[in-house]
């Protein structure tokens, strides 16, 4: 288990609390919020990030629209990604790109995991030790309620040492 700063122990909390993550998404990504996602799980190790198949999140095709497939695929990476920031110092973090696979309908609730949080702790000590921006590509897979996966999405982020 990595060593938080305060700063991250509180974000790891706040995230953990229900109505905390909606006025944190409310403040900061309210498309999380319109479209329901929830933090099932959080940890310097992994994360676990749900979105319903309701009215808000529903195509046309009777699955979930493939941007907030995405969306919650992200943020299975980005809490990690940000807790290794927060407790790194003074680190910027940016989406550099973002690849995705869908494999099958989505048309349940759908749980994104990502379980590469050691790696982005790395990246981070990276930069700050190199003082050159680092990059990482983390995987947040997305599975239905029986289990089968839906969506990879793939987000790579890159960790800069702010000047």
């Amino acid at each position: 288990m990595q060593q938080l700063s305060p700063q991250a122990a509180k974000y790891l909390s706040d995230i953990r609390s229900q109505w905390k993550l909606k006025l944190y998404f409310f403040k900061n990504l309210p498309s999380a919020l319109w479209w329901g996602f929830g933090v099932k799980s959080a940890s310097t190790e992994r994360a676990e990030v749900t979105i319903p198949y309701n009215w808000r999140t529903r195509n046309p095709f009777r699955s979930i629209y493939f941007a907030a497939l995405a969306g919650a695929g992200e943020i299975s990476t980005g809490v990690m990604a940000n807790l290794a920031r927060m407790s790194g110092g003074n680190v910027s973090m940016l989406v550099l790109e973002q690849r995705a696979e869908f494999l099958k309908k989505a048309s349940t609730t759908t749980t994104f995991t990502c379980d590469e949080g050691a790696k982005a702790f790395e990246a981070v000590r990276m930069a700050i030790e190199t003082k050159q921006p680092q990059t990482l590509t983390m995987l947040g897979t997305g599975r239905n309620t029986q289990g089968e996966i839906v969506a990879k999405i793939y987000i790579t982020w890159t960790f800069k040492l702010r000047d």
